[in-house]
């Protein structure tokens, strides 16, 4: 058996750079990249995915690392001194969106520009971002499933370097990070196969879409954890899924009735006509 990947990337003096910010950086890179693409096709202006970025990604990491904490205080109450060492690991995924979604909406406001619109835009390179980020999940051996069975694992076919990385403390455990990677992979192909299709989406449908994606496949894959907060007879994740999804799929209905004329996904910034001649 191969020994576990090291966390640490490169050492630079005094200064170890982790695997864990490498991954995430690169899948920030490759997010707002993306988005800039097809933003430019929905005649968005490039410097306000970059604009939005400078404010939103501080306040998402904090965010992140805030929701991770608190549900996780009686640990870091004894051990305040690790709050802050997000290299390590430990920052929430829904703490980071949540934040994130707060930075948008002021920042579109502040600049006139369609909040749904935006939210479209960067709905899909998100989800691809968050399957990115679950391999650093996998560096640092946390966010998996329970104890399972070398032949389980080999029974999924994985590859040698995966299996090696389950090997825990004296046991193999479920990959979850991996279960949830591929099905946000999944979802980030599927918005951009259909995102450009006619008459499909309204304004704010690709955003609503990825909701009810995201937290259809997380409620499933966070009941397989270990390790996070429980409430109830389900976890904190699975709750927040559950509403995600409900108010996701309330608003697109919502929205569809009560305001048929909204504009398509399609007409970009431009004032859908149906609209200008009600």
């Amino acid at each position: 058996m191969l020994s576990a990947i090291n966390p640490i990337a490169l050492k630079l003096g005094p200064l170890s750079v982790h695997w864990y910010g490498v991954i995430i950086a690169s899948a920030v890179i490759i997010a707002v990249t993306l988005a800039v693409i097809e933003g430019k096709k929905r005649g968005l202006a490039e410097d306000d995915f970059y604009d939005f970025l400078l404010w939103a990604l501080p306040v998402a990491l904090i965010t992140a690392r805030s929701y991770y904490v608190i549900f996780q205080w009686p640990y870091y109450a004894s051990h305040p001194s690790e709050i802050y060492r997000i290299w390590d690991g430990g920052i929430a995924i829904y703490g980071a969106l949540i934040g994130a979604l707060i930075v948008l909406i002021i920042f579109c406001r502040q600049k006139q520009i369609s909040a749904w619109l935006f939210l479209d835009v960067i709905a899909p390179t998100v989800i691809l971002a968050q399957g990115i980020g679950r391999w650093g999940n996998f560096i640092n051996q946390e966010a998996h499933g329970g104890v399972t069975s070398l032949s389980f694992l080999h029974q999924l076919h994985l590859p040698a370097f995966i299996i090696n990385q389950m090997y825990i403390n004296g046991n193999y455990y479920q990959p979850t990070f991996l279960y949830e990677s591929l099905w946000d992979v999944l979802g980030f192909l599927i918005l951009i196969s259909f995102r450009h299709r006619q008459g499909l989406f309204k304004q704010g449908e690709v955003f609503l879409t990825y909701v009810l994606w995201y937290s259809f496949g997380r409620f499933f894959i966070e009941g397989m954890r270990t390790d996070s907060l429980m409430l109830g007879g389900l976890r904190v994740s699975q709750w927040l899924s559950v509403v995600l999804f409900i108010v996701a799929l309330g608003i697109w209905a919502y929205r569809r009735y009560y305001n048929p004329l909204n504009a398509w996904y399609v007409d970009g910034s431009k004032q859908d006509t149906l609209q200008k001649t009600k």
